[in-house]
């Protein structure tokens, strides 16, 4: 069964960065499409950043030239880097991971299995 663990969540102040890590274990298939979601209170869960199984990647307009999703150093790790911070990127992150390789929107029903997120709290 596929477990993905979250990491490097915190509090920063705006216009700061934080980086988080995904670390998933017990992959069945050598390609995942891997994302990134967050919701915050009150909200729905939404798609941040999304890195499919040959590579591509795709961002949503809230964050595209702040946030960057990478392959890890460590086999089957997944980072977000989070550049320029605003308040409003305040969430709970949560990494996904889906069977599907080849092309990875950001749409939550996609995935099939999800981390326990990373809480992120960005202050003015």
């Amino acid at each position: 069964q596929v477990q993905l663990v979250e990491s490097g969540g915190g509090s920063v102040q705006s216009g700061g960065s934080l980086r988080l890590s995904c670390a998933a274990s017990g992959y069945t298939q050598s390609r995942y499409s891997m994302a990134w979601f967050r919701q915050a209170p009150g909200e729905e869960r939404e798609g941040v950043a999304t890195l499919d199984g040959l590579g591509g990647t795709n961002y949503a307009d809230s964050v595209r030239g702040r946030f960057t999703i990478s392959q890890g150093n460590a086999k089957n790790t997944v980072t977000l880097q989070m550049n320029s911070l605003k308040p409003e990127d305040t969430a709970m992150y949560y990494c996904a991971a889906a069977s599907g390789w080849n092309g990875a929107p950001l749409a939550s029903a996609y995935y099939n299995f999800w981390g326990r997120g990373t809480q992120v709290t960005v202050s003015s």
